[in-house]
């Protein structure tokens, strides 16, 4: 007997045309918030301080949105339930390793799952997790949108990737995680670069400097002060996607194909339960006299 094909994707959130173009200008908005400090000029804002509050809260507006288009685009309650358990497990695995020699477990779950079960998925699970993770650990913060936001995108993405099955799947996924835990530390660290370090520091932003010149200021900060972090989460992606990736995406798409998550449902008239022929009425028998 064949074994019926699995799909790669599963497609547990799908997402409709108007939610792609809210997220693609989430996204833009989002290069805008992290990359601020190249593109405001200097006296725009009273003082270094603002900017990251500022855009913080918008990232919280614009993930809401998101998360609001996605969720009217088409989520069940299958998709809702597998949504809770991932979202607190993976905010149930982080605080073994965050602050740990850049240890960081929470991306490990997330790009597996963005890879089932698409991207739409993964970018809500990025949402959700690192919520819930701040809620559990105490991590709310001016940092907190920016942390949900990088981690939407890197479960998004991890849908997004090129087809691939056996060995060279894990090792795309492993790549990317790889790859992955480098750029969000990038991105991180550009929330509080503007004012992490004494303005007189030949690393630190100093507001007005041609973009070439804040470039390699920013370039030589990452270096400096993250690049040992970032190796570590890197490294902890990469290790746990081809030690336990395999087992993982096998349970995940084990889970994916009974839950059938965008199989259409149809209500059938009810049928009445078929029975044994019916007895015919007695005979009647004309009354005798006597």
């Amino acid at each position: 007997m064949s074994e019926v094909p699995v799909r790669l994707r599963a497609t547990a959130i799908r997402l409709t045309f108007r939610a792609s173009v809210v997220i693609t200008l989430a996204a833009f908005v989002g290069v805008v918030a992290f990359f601020w400090p190249f593109v405001v000029a200097p006296g725009k804002f009273g003082s270094s301080y603002a900017p990251p509050l500022i855009f913080g809260a918008l990232l919280v507006l614009v993930l809401c949105v998101v998360i609001s288009e996605i969720a009217e685009g088409g989520i069940n309650s299958k998709a809702l339930a597998m949504l809770g358990v991932l979202s607190a497990v993976n905010a149930a695995v982080r605080p073994l390793g965050a602050g740990t020699a850049g240890i960081e477990t929470v991306f490990f779950i997330l790009v597996l799952a963005g890879r089932v079960f698409g991207p739409g998925f993964g970018f809500t699970l990025g949402c959700t997790s690192l919520f819930a993770s701040a809620l559990i650990t105490g991590g709310v913060g001016p940092w907190m949108p920016y942390q949900m936001f990088g981690c939407a995108f890197v479960g998004m993405l991890a849908g997004l990737l090129p087809r691939a099955t056996g060995r060279r799947e894990v090792l795309l996924l492993a790549v990317y995680g790889s790859l992955s835990g480098y750029l969000f530390g990038f991105l991180l660290n550009l929330s509080f670069w503007p004012f992490s370090l004494d303005p007189n520091s030949s690393i630190a932003y100093l507001p007005g400097l041609p973009f070439t010149e804040q470039w390699q200021r920013y370039i030589a900060f990452d270096l400096a002060t993250s690049l040992g972090w970032d190796t570590g989460r890197a490294v902890t992606n990469f290790v746990c996607v081809t030690l336990a990736g395999p087992a993982v995406l096998t349970v995940f798409r084990r889970a994916a194909r009974k839950a059938r998550f965008q199989a259409p449902i149809r209500f059938a008239a009810p049928q009445l339960k078929r029975q044994g022929p019916a007895a015919g009425p007695a005979p009647c028998t004309p009354p005798t006299d006597g």
